[in-house]
């Protein structure tokens, strides 16, 4: 009896043992999964996205009226490749008409018949022409048509030019003029399109 007493406590003892072995061999793989759960990820950076890159640089023309004219606008340059896309409105206009509308040399606007704005710009030395086929000036663009309350929409694209490189061809510095009739497109120098009714420096 006695003997069988101490084989049951030898075995009960044993289990024990056992039981703790198995509780510290455990620990230390439930500590390692802890390691590494995020320890690799902590403390590192966020991965951020370039920059968007610009899409050209853009400037703005403000046009004022000249003598006796009411015509005033805004115009929105922007860089385009090896050209210049223009957009705006222009208003206080004759309802319906045509006029002509070009880019001039010299960004003053100063006297009253806008004269101080000299002539159409012209680096590449070509006679007056239709801006949609060579030869023409660089300044040429194509008329402006009002509408039945006297607003024309500007959206014209002005071939090899430049904005703010301070090039031959940079339109920075350089005047935006509204004409009192239509350019012809013919007529050398500037297409017989008449007074200067507005004028707007690309600052």
């Amino acid at each position: 009896m006695r003997s069988a007493v101490l084989i049951s406590v030898a075995l009960v003892l044993a289990g024990c043992s056992k039981s703790q072995s198995v509780g510290t061999a455990a620990e230390p793989a439930d500590s390692l999964g802890q390691g590494e759960t995020p320890a690799t990820a902590v403390g590192e950076p966020a991965t951020t996205p370039p920059p968007a890159q610009a899409s050209g640089s853009q400037h703005r023309v403000n046009l004022m009226p000249g003598q006796g004219a009411q015509v005033a606008g805004a115009l929105d340059l922007v860089a385009d490749g090896n050209a210049v896309v223009v957009t705006g409105l222009v208003t206080g206009l004759a309802p319906e008409s045509g006029y002509g509308f070009h880019i001039h040399e010299k960004g003053d606007c100063s006297s009253p018949d806008f004269k101080s704005a000299g002539d159409h710009f012209n680096p590449t030395a070509q006679p007056h022409g239709n801006p949609a086929s060579p030869p023409h000036h660089l300044g040429d663009i194509p008329n402006l048509t009002s509408d039945g309350v006297g607003r024309a929409d500007v959206n014209a694209r002005v071939e090899g030019v430049t904005l703010g490189d301070g090039g031959p061809h940079d339109l920075v510095g350089k005047a935006f003029v509204v004409h009192a009739k239509p350019d012809d497109y013919k007529t050398q120098p500037s297409g017989n399109s008449g007074d200067r009714i507005a004028c707007g420096v690309v600052e």
